[in-house]
């Protein structure tokens, strides 16, 4: 009997074939999430009995959760985010975790400079007056001859940066990590940076010593008419402080793309002053494939040949 590997993520497999080709040709049963969702806890387990390997999204696996799952050997994240991992839990358990840190970088970066784009230039208001019968024409604002700061500047951080050169702005960096700056890009406190910033843009990812970094002590010290752009992990905002901050400030803004609690439905999504995606970062075709893929072949590499 062949061992099993299971998938979690919701769109595993859908833009291309060649990940699951790649576990039936190794000689895996494989095994799909059946929800369609991110999965909850109890789900998890019950989806992972008896598997070797799983291809894993952003739900929580928990130390009793792999305790109880004394098959599996190897997780391989799609994607680049582990907070949801309990790594302390899973070395004790003899599993591998591993992740995909290269292939999402374009596709956060450019989504990154898309939402920012439609939050300075008013895009979906725009759009929805269309929709909705009319005709309005809100004036927004230019990108060009802005300062940019990144908070974070890793993988995405640095080709946001690249993506944002040609607009001829001054960009800032504020991350404890990196000691030489690249190329156009000047390192920064933390409180410098969002003080001197007309843009401010999350690229780090969550951890407890980040929670809520953009925090009332951060946002009371930026322009009012900033744009707060977070393309990374929910959590990294305080969102109560957010909301307070772009209600006091109609010309501020911001572009999320991730929330604490998700699905999101809180307050920020009815201002006019936000616009909001659905933690789509990764999700562009050729990234999704190139991820999948990636995780399949990690995976593979960690479990024996069948």
């Amino acid at each position: 009997m062949a061992a099993i590997v299971a998938w979690s993520t919701s769109s595993f497999g859908k833009e291309s074939p060649r990940p699951l080709e790649l576990l039936k040709t190794a000689g895996y049963d494989v095994r799909a999430n059946p929800h369609g969702r991110t999965l909850t806890t109890d789900e998890a387990k019950a989806h992972l009995d008896g598997v070797v390997g799983l291809v894993a999204g952003t739900e929580k696996l928990t130390g009793e959760l792999m305790r109880s799952l004394p098959a599996l050997r190897c997780i391989s994240r799609v994607g680049v985010g582990m907070d949801s991992i309990d790594h302390a839990a899973a070395k004790e358990c003899g599993i591998v975790v591993v992740n995909t840190p290269d292939a999402h970088v374009d596709a956060v970066a450019e989504l990154t400079l898309a939402g920012l784009m439609a939050i300075l230039r008013k895009i979906p208001t725009s759009d929805a007056s269309i929709r909705s019968g009319g005709f309005e024409k809100p004036m927004g604002r230019l990108l060009g001859g802005k300062t940019i700061g990144l908070v974070g500047c890793g993988r995405v951080g640095r080709r946001f940066a690249e993506l944002v050169a040609g607009f001829g702005v001054t960009i800032l960096a504020h991350d404890p990590q990196v000691t030489a700056a690249p190329p156009g890009v000047a390192l920064s406190s933390l409180d410098d940076l969002v003080a001197m910033a007309d843009i401010v843009s999350l690229h780090l990812p969550y951890s407890a010593a980040a929670k809520h970094l953009l925090g009332a002590d951060q946002l009371a010290r930026m322009k009012k008419d900033a744009v707060v752009v977070n393309t990374s992990r929910g959590g990294l905002i305080d969102e109560a402080a957010l909301l307070a901050f772009l209600e006091a400030n109609p010309k501020a803004g911001a572009y999320l793309d991730c929330f604490e609690k998700e699905p999101y439905s809180g307050p920020l999504a009815k201002l006019p002053n936000v616009v909001a995606t659905a933690h789509i970062g990764s999700y562009a075709r050729e990234a999704r494939v190139r991820m999948e893929v990636e995780a399949v072949e990690n995976l593979l590499r960690h479990l024996k040949p069948m």
